[in-house]
Order: C-alpha cells, then structure tokens, then sequence
C-alpha cells in the first residue's frame, strides 16, 4: 500500500508542475499513464466499468470524474486530478485540485478550506473513532467557511480492491458507524462546492458537476490506521514516505497556482 500510494503522489507531483495555461486534461493522462506504466504499475481507473481514462480530470464546476479532453485549461481555473494505480496487486488513490495560473481569491479561498477539511479529517482517523467522525469533520470545517459538502460521492476502504468497506461520507454526525480499527486503509475525499451542494452527471454517463455552475475542489489521501495515529500513505516518495498525518502535513498537499 505505501508503494503503490507513493507511486500515486509522485506522478501527481509531477502532474502539478506541468498544469498551466495551454495544457490539456488529455496531455496530462498520456504521461500519467506513462509513468504508472514504465513504474510496473497499471492505471486503475481505465476501464473500470468503462472509464475510458487513466484520469479523472474534474475542471471548475467538474467536481469528480471528470473525462481528460483536448480542451486546453485557462488562466484563472481549476483542475482537480485523481489518479488510481494497481501495483504488486495492491491500489493506491489520491487527488489534488490545482489552480491554473492566477485564481482569484475566492478560488484560492476554496481550495484551502478543502485542504484543511481533509486533513481535520485525517486527524479523527484513530483507533476506536468512528467512520461518521471524519465526514463530520469535514462538514463543520466547510459549512463554518460557508461551502458545501457533496453528498452523492463518498471515500472508500481501499487495499487490494479500489472500493471497499466502508464507504465514508463527508457529512454526518460523529459517532456512528463501524469502528476504526488497527490496519484500516481509508480513502478520505472531501468534495466542497463554492455554491449549493446539489450535482448532476453530464451525458457522459461520468462526469459530475454543480448544478449551479460553481467551482467545486477535490482532495484526497490514502491513510492507514495506526497505534500512533493515522498515517498518510499518498505523499510523495521524495518527502520521506508516509508520516504520521497532522493538519501540518496535510496542508501541503496540492497548489494554488
């Protein structure tokens, strides 16, 4: 798990340095499928039940699953990029909502609200919590700054499946649930939307979006369950591998523009 997860960032890392005015989502997916490929990897997105992409490439008011086009990005939007790998038999699933170029404050403010409900997030993932905790953590930091939670897409356990149990809103009151135990592996994956909450799915059959045409941001960590606190499996190779998670840590995950 933290091969296949470090893997994940570091193509992620890379995908981030390229975005910029001029791009395209589909320049992105070819070399992400490159390098999960020459790592002895597998995309883990393409072809699931006919997901034609190795990302999902969600921009502006996209909030998942979005398709890769040859639709160049521009100045002042957002990108969020998911990528899933199989490696050695086990997956691993992050993503990151970037800015392309300058955003506007609001954008900006967006983007680090969701970061911070993520890692508020992470940080209820200990042993004897409950599922319910990490939406609920989610939920109280966005609402307060005055977004929204989606609520039609939930994290996941994750191991040698993508999906597994249990499946993790980002709302909710605390304590209910499973209980979380030593070992879990859990992607957590707050959806925050500028406007209303409710989406609606193109006519794609994949791509999600706000039903009110606000911009939407998306993060997501792989973590493990561990005696110490939770540990944060989908950083960088580069950065030292996984760590004990802390809003710190988990802050620094993605960019702004």
């Amino acid at each position: 798990m933290r091969a296949a997860n470090g893997l994940v960032a570091d193509v992620l890392a890379e995908l981030q340095g390229i975005v910029g005015p001029g791009v395209t989502t589909r320049e992105l997916d070819t070399l992400a499928e490159a390098r999960v490929r020459s790592a002895g990897a597998i995309p883990a997105f393409k072809g699931y039940h006919g997901y034609p992409a190795t990302l999902c490439t969600s921009v502006n008011d996209a909030v998942v699953h979005g398709i890769p086009s040859d639709t160049p990005l521009k100045d002042g939007d957002l990108v969020s990029i998911d990528l899933g790998v199989v490696l050695d038999g086990y997956y691993g699933d992050s993503a990151v909502t970037v800015g392309v170029g300058s955003i506007s404050g609001s954008a900006s403010t967006l983007l680090r609200v969701t970061r911070e409900a993520l890692a508020r997030s992470i940080a209820c993932a200990r042993i004897g919590g409950r599922v319910s905790d990490l939406g609920h953590a989610v939920q109280q930091h966005v609402e307060a700054n005055g977004f929204s939670v989606v609520r039609e897409f939930v994290g996941h356990g994750i191991g040698t499946n993508l999906h597994e149990e249990p499946q993790i809103p980002n709302y909710g009151e605390p304590g209910h649930g499973p209980r979380l135990r030593a070992g879990m592996v859990l992607a957590i994956e707050p959806m925050v939307n500028m406007g209303r909450a409710a989406v609606r799915v193109l006519e794609d059959g994949w791509t999600a979006v706000t039903e009110d045409g606000s911009l939407s941001a998306h993060f997501e960590h792989t973590i493990a369950v561990q005696a110490d606190g939770p540990v944060v499996l989908s950083r960088p190779n580069g950065e030292g591998g996984a760590e004990v998670a802390s809003p710190g840590i988990v802050a620094r995950s993605g960019a702004e523009g």
